[in-house]
């Protein structure tokens, strides 16, 4: 039997990236319907109640329903099939093993790329003209970039604990716009082998001065946008990603709780789900409210 909470943790993922997945063309919050002979985009995805449904041929539902009728599977197959392709863990089910089961982290292998600090060109126009990060942020969050065979460009964004000992290193495709799914099956973000990635920017936290604000952030772009309007930030890689024992074991603890706590929640379903369990960790936190249309924090740094 599957729990409540990895329940909620399944249909708090992603529709348009599942639908993605399940190798659907997404455009513009449409697709051509995979429930009937659809010639015109029917199937529309609704970002905000994370939900599909289809004016055609009124399919609608979850991310559990679009996979379970996609793929003519039954509602546990779906449950572990997007568990399997997430960083949702269903208790007693063990995913198919990867070539990352039982492989370390070589933090080595990346240390050095990283000392070398190089950022290319397509890397500086996305932090500095699209994100309009501070380039003293980069150069503290020790950012850079690389570009593999086929000629995509990456930006390195690693991971440290308090110490700047490195955990972990996330690498996100440049070049592509959010929501481009042309199809050409290179993700969006990838990561290393044996690669963990939870809380980012955590030597922020040795700086940090008694009484002085401390923002949580959803993802990596609205930490460096948080850090460039002056504040100290952490980030949570996705509001999706973190289980609840795995947000009680970072921010349960009698230190986090006498911190001076803020949050820009994002303007959709798994961020007002983040908020709401880090409240319950953190009573002392404080929300603040994006204007009405903006998405996210970072979307707020760029439109000033």
């Amino acid at each position: 039997m599957i729990a409540q909470e990895e329940l909620q943790a399944l249909t708090a993922l992603p529709i348009e990236g599942v639908a993605e997945r399940l190798g659907l063309r997404v455009r513009q919050h449409k697709c051509l319907c995979p429930f009937h002979d659809d010639k015109h985009p029917s199937l529309t995805f609704n970002p905000h109640t994370n939900r599909y449904r289809c004016f055609v041929c009124d399919a609608h539902g979850s991310t559990i329903d679009l996979v379970m009728h996609a793929m003519h599977v039954g509602f546990v197959e779906a449950c572990r099939w997007l568990a399997s392709g997430s960083s949702v863990i269903l208790e007693g089910f063990q995913p198919v093993a990867t070539e990352r089961k039982g492989v370390a982290f070589d933090a080595a292998r990346y240390e050095r790329h990283i000392r070398e600090g190089y950022l290319g060109g397509a890397a500086r126009q996305f932090l500095f003209d699209e994100r309009r990060i501070d380039p003293r942020v980069v150069r503290w969050c020790r950012l850079t970039s690389w570009r593999d065979r086929e000629g995509v460009d990456w930006l390195q964004i690693p991971y440290y604990d308090r110490d700047w000992n490195l955990r972990g290193i996330q690498w996100r495709r440049l070049g592509q716009r959010e929501g481009d799914t042309e199809g050409d099956g290179v993700p969006r973000f990838r990561f290393p082998k044996g690669s963990r990635c939870h809380v980012y920017n955590l030597p922020v936290l040795r700086r940090l001065k008694e009484g002085e604000p401390l923002f949580i952030t959803e993802g990596a772009s609205d930490c460096w946008a948080m850090l460039s309007s002056g504040h100290k930030a952490i980030a949570i890689p996705s509001a999706t990603l973190l289980k609840r024992d795995e947000l009680k074991q970072l921010f349960g603890s009698e230190e986090m709780r006498r911190l001076n706590v803020h949050i820009y929640p994002d303007q959709d379903a798994p961020g007002e789900a983040l908020f709401l369990a880090l409240r319950e960790l953190l009573p002392q936190i404080v929300r603040h409210q994006l204007p009405e249309g903006c998405k996210d924090f970072g979307e707020l740094w760029r439109s000033r």
